[in-house]
């Protein structure tokens, strides 16, 4: 596909992006909503995502600043937990030992500026893959015991935000210097959030980081032009892009398109779990964003009687029926006509080349932003869920925390603040949007992040008994709220 035409997109995405949903994933490891006239910090190259703390920098500790850090005395181990291997490292001789190398000379910068990094501050540093258990083992002995087994760690948000909630973590305000990446433009690093007051956690940016992990509404293109629809982007742009807008774009969407008394084409289809999602972002909420549940709030209860309209009222919504293969029966139903809006992302849109202009056309999908709530606001609603994927940490007890940052920060940045060529190949991304006009609406989605852990908690929310009207949205609320709480007391004790 043809390169679009854009700005490098900088924004961040606080808290997980590299991993993979637990619903499915997308095809490369990292990664904005629509828009256009975004006039953001992020628009201009800077990164402001997250739901972390994006307040003026801080800073603080022994350094006024990284060009301050000085060479280790005697070399230095940096040693780094993972649960997957990394490259590269001290212990590698160079990129012939990746077997996953497409771009001999973009791998070769990496491993130049590892040697760099390794002479400047007389360091070594080592990935040391733990293992997925071995990660929470090492978290929960050897930094409680003082002695951290690792200067830094990898880990999913799961396991990192009760790390902080027990203070296995630095607080990184107060020791990196004021003029860190991570404190300022965080075009190298981004803002973790872990629902808690200061920086903790924080993951690698890129383009990638940016759109991996996001979520749209997407129509088909042909359903909405036979039905006299305007295209939602437009009303989008003139603020007029609602929930009460989208009933409507459902009812007249939805077809017995043979006369014969039986829906053919509903107006809407996917999984409930990225309904929920989207909903909840839409409405400026969340389920479980902090210590405290909120699914009992009125903004929450918004979005179950919405959820309750679609499904059991205006029936606007495919049925849900309970199977071993709903959740992909749901995901892909919009391929075969069966639905005339869905939830997509890279990684839907992808698969088996539903995007294959050959095979659908090349106006197949218009993705659109998701519509905004009645408690929403456009400007200020989260657009991308940051509460899963991999972080990395500083744990406590850690000799000199802001060396240890700052090594990290120079090896992170072998593009030497060359972020075009950092993020010069977003082929695959492109592709999966299937049109300049969709990527940009998924770029959009990334600038702004949105913290909720409600589908990480082993909380069993009902959602298919809700979408098949077998209970109400105040029964979900009352019988959820206090298996929530103690889930979240037990996150965060």
């Amino acid at each position: 596909m043809k390169k679009f035409k854009k700005a490098v997109a900088l924004t961040l995405c606080a808290a997980m992006l590299t991993g993979l949903c637990a619903c499915g994933g997308d095809s490369k490891s990292t990664t904005t909503a629509a828009g256009g006239n975004d006039t953001t910090a992020a628009a201009s190259g800077e990164t402001t995502e997250g739901g972390a703390d994006t307040t003026a920098p801080s800073g603080g500790g022994k350094y006024a600043s990284v060009n301050d850090v000085p060479a280790a005395a005697e070399t230095r181990t940096i040693k780094i937990g993972t649960w997957y291997d990394h490259f590269y490292d001290s212990t590698m001789s160079g990129i012939d030992v990746n077997p996953n190398v497409t771009d001999p000379e973009r791998d070769q910068k990496m491993f130049d500026n590892l040697k760099e990094v390794e002479q400047k501050y007389n360091v070594k540093i080592e990935f040391v893959n733990l293992t997925w258990d071995g990660i929470q083992e090492s978290i929960n002995t050897s930094i409680l015991a003082g002695k951290p087994d690792c200067d830094i760690y990898e880990a999913d948000v799961t396991f990192a935000v009760p790390a902080v909630a027990n203070g296995y973590v630095q607080k990184l305000d107060d020791v990196i210097p004021a003029d860190a990446n991570l404190l300022n433009g965080q075009e190298i690093f981004a803002k973790a959030d872990a629902g808690l007051e200061g920086n903790y956690l924080f993951l690698s940016n890129s383009g990638e980081t940016q759109v991996a992990g996001t979520y749209m509404l997407a129509f088909n293109t042909k359903m909405l032009k036979d039905a006299g629809l305007e295209d939602p982007n437009v009303l989008f742009e003139k603020g007029e892009w609602t929930w009460d807008k989208y009933r409507e774009y459902l009812q007249k969407l939805t077809q017995d398109t043979n006369g014969d008394g039986v829906t053919d084409v509903y107006g809407y289809d996917s999984r409930p779990d990225f309904l929920v999602d989207l909903l909840l972002m839409s409405n400026g909420t969340t389920i479980a964003g902090g210590a405290t549940e909120n699914l009992s709030s009125k903004e929450v209860g918004e979005c179950l009687d919405f959820i309750n309209t679609m499904y059991n009222v205006d029936k606007t919504a495919r049925p849900w029926v309970a199977a071993d293969d709903s959740y992909d029966d749901h995901t892909y139903s919009y391929f075969d006509g069966k639905c005339a809006s869905w939830i997509t992302a890279a990684w839907i849109s992808a698969t088996n080349n539903k995007n294959d202009a050959a095979e659908l056309g090349a106006d197949f999908e218009t993705w659109v932003p998701f519509p905004i709530g009645p408690s929403g606001n456009a400007e200020t609603n989260g657009r991308k869920k940051t509460s899963s994927g991999n972080v990395w940490f500083i744990p406590t007890g850690v000799e000199d925390p802001a060396f240890v940052y700052t090594v990290f920060e120079a090896w992170q940045n072998w593009y030497k603040n060359d972020y075009a060529y950092r993020d010069a190949d977003m082929t695959w991304w492109e592709d999966a949007a299937c049109n300049e006009a969709n990527y940009k609406v998924m770029e959009w989605t990334g600038e702004a992040g949105n913290f909720d852990l409600w589908n990480a908690l082993g909380v069993d929310y009902q959602w298919p008994a809700l979408m098949m009207g077998e209970k109400t949205p105040a029964q979900i609320q009352e019988e959820g709220k206090q298996l929530l709480q103690t889930a979240l007391d037990q996150m965060y004790k």
